[in-house]
């Protein structure tokens, strides 16, 4: 667990050790950002399995397994078994899919609702459908359920991709369309889905209306305001405050998807010899998957960007790439030439990086290797930029694992075509995302704080205090559960809640800090090694270590009888 991770498993924690299922609580502080259904799901599996960090991840697991057997299922009804099974194969193997679920954001249950919305409309709409009526509820089902994970959007891609679709097709303004869609019981079942919720966080976190169209420091106008205003409009137009977070540029934003669906993208000119005409289900599926990628990469075309944002439409990318996969095409055939050649290349690059990090020294862990970027930490993939030839040297056996991958994909593509080379394919991720799990654990000491709080647990109790805003070291306060102090780290996330009715009193200042650690009272400080010329000034020579991992490092204000230490640093 880091950063997002903790943070959202520690909301679930809160909601279930607290009781209260409405507003979302993080250190104290009102949490007014996201919608509850995640938080809740994540609480069931705390229940049914204990608080963990691997129960926190299972619902977004069991959520790709079963995206990607609904876009299995989607496909075989729009274009047969095989192209079915391929747009299955497709999503459950793209690095987008792996990398944006490795993190715990309700993006991936977004995806599956959308998608099942979509499915459910043309269902609804097919003539030969035995129960369209079935079909028109599950899409509001789907609706509601949707802004329960993620608000407005996850009705606003759904409906403004079907009333494309249907201006298109010339359905519009037919009656028998909306005969078959029920728009207003459906709205009254996606109200009763997502009402309740709403109605009562508004309630519960007066006041019940506001109509500013700003916010700054010592602001507060309740949930309603927050969430619609703020969090929705206001961040769309790149205005919201607290503004914690980045953008992606535009160009790169539509541009990554071509790494987001590797290695499929490399069929994606076969796509365009497809017949896009909805004069079957077949032409229908695909009419309708080109408006659901067209209006939702468009729409944040104008918004702020984060690298997953567009998660939502990959399905749409693997129907049309099933579809185009199952064809005989020359471009399905040129595609997995140049996917030999890529792999290749890939294979030849992670071998001579092995060559070259064979003999380098790796003491302590990873953190001491990387360079660092603060300015991209706000965008999902920011640690990227902290690679260095030298870290490599921590990551022989991933790489290793990475190079064997790549080998595979590469003679399965030279040796094989068609069925076979993409089986081949589908195995080469399988290995590859495995190396990049053991990736990840090496770079665990410098993205978690886990070791850190290992130390505190087994250290005298002591109060907690954190150096910078309750972010940047979540995973000692999930692990340790326990709510810090947070020393001059009033910003961020948390700041709007800071400013509620009933706010607790967590943020301290410079004097205060100190006169906590003066006091007879013990207190941990958890704190970036690059702060400690700061901490020393202030704290003065009140400065025992006790641990010391990633470049972080845990003090106390009193000298420990029997210190447990983590490679502290002199």
């Amino acid at each position: 667990m880091d950063d997002v991770d903790a943070v959202q498993a520690q909301i679930a924690r809160n909601m279930l050790t607290s009781g209260d299922w409405v507003t979302a609580r993080l250190d104290g502080v009102v949490y007014l950002e996201k919608s509850p259904l995640h938080y809740w799901i994540n609480a069931a599996f705390y229940e049914l399995l204990g608080i963990s960090d691997w129960a926190a991840r299972v619902p977004y697991a069991l959520s790709s397994i079963a995206l990607a057997l609904l876009t299995t299922a989607f496909g075989m009804w729009a274009f047969g078994k095989k192209a079915g099974f391929y747009a299955g194969l497709c999503i459950a193997t793209c690095t987008g899919l792996f990398l944006f679920t490795r993190i715990l954001i309700p993006d991936v249950m977004l995806t599956f609702t959308i998608a099942l919305a979509m499915w459910a409309f043309l269902r609804a709409l097919d003539p030969q459908e035995t129960n369209p009526r079935l079909w028109a509820i599950t899409l509001a089902v789907s609706l509601g359920v949707g802004l329960l994970l993620k608000s407005l959007v996850a009705i606003v891609f759904p409906i403004f991709t079907a009333l494309i679709y249907l201006a298109v097709t010339r359905q519009l303004f037919v009656r028998q369309t909306w005969k078959r869609l029920h728009p207003f019981s459906g709205t009254l079942i996606v109200l009763l889905v997502a009402a309740p919720w709403h109605v009562l966080a508004t309630l519960g976190n007066p006041p019940y209306f506001s109509f500013s169209l700003h916010s700054g420091p010592g602001e507060y106008h309740g949930f309603l305001w927050f969430f619609f205003m703020n969090e929705q409009f206001l961040r769309f137009l790149n205005l919201r405050y607290p503004r914690d977070y980045n953008t992606v540029p535009r160009l790169y934003f539509w541009l990554f998807h071509l790494i987001w669906l590797f290695p499929w993208s490399v069929y994606i000119p076969a796509v365009f010899k497809l017949s896009f005409k909805p004069i079957d289900r077949a032409g229908q599926t695909r009419l309708l998957a080109l408006c659901w990628i067209g209006f939702l990469l468009i729409f944040f075309t104008f918004s702020t960007t984060q690298e997953y944002y567009s998660m939502p439409c990959y399905p749409a990318f693997a129907l049309l790439l099933g579809c185009a996969m199952a064809t005989r095409d020359r471009w399905i055939r040129v595609g997995t030439r140049v996917l030999f050649v890529l792999v290749s290349c890939c294979a030849l690059a992670g071998t001579g990086i092995l060559i070259a990090v064979r003999h380098l020294p790796t003491p302590a862990d990873i953190s001491i290797a990387l360079s660092y970027n603060p300015q991209a930490y706000t965008l999902s993939l920011g640690h990227m930029e902290d690679l260095t030839l030298r870290s490599f040297a921590y990551l022989r056996l991933p790489l290793a694992l990475a190079v064997l991958a790549f080998l595979i994909g590469a003679i399965g593509n030279l040796w094989w075509k068609g069925q076979r080379a993409f089986l081949a394919t589908a195995f080469m991720m399988v290995v590859f995302f495995h190396a990049a799990r053991l990736a990840m654990v090496a770079f665990d000491p410098f993205l978690s704080t886990k070791p850190l709080a290992d130390v505190i647990l087994r250290s005298p109790p002591g109060k907690l205090i954190s150096a910078y805003p309750y972010y940047e070291f979540s995973s000692v306060w999930f692990y340790t559960n326990r709510a810090p102090l947070i020393w001059n780290g009033r910003y961020n996330n948390l700041e709007y809640g800071s400013y509620a009715p009933g706010a607790p009193d967590i943020f301290i200042d410079d004097a205060r800090v100190r006169s906590l650690w003066l006091a007879s009272d013990r207190y941990y400080l958890v704190a970036e090694d690059d702060q400690l010329p700061r901490i020393s000034t202030v704290l003065a020579e009140q400065l025992n270590p006790v641990g010391h991992s990633g470049g972080k490092i845990v003090l106390t204000n009193h000298p420990l009888p029997d210190k447990v230490s983590l490679s502290v640093p002199k």
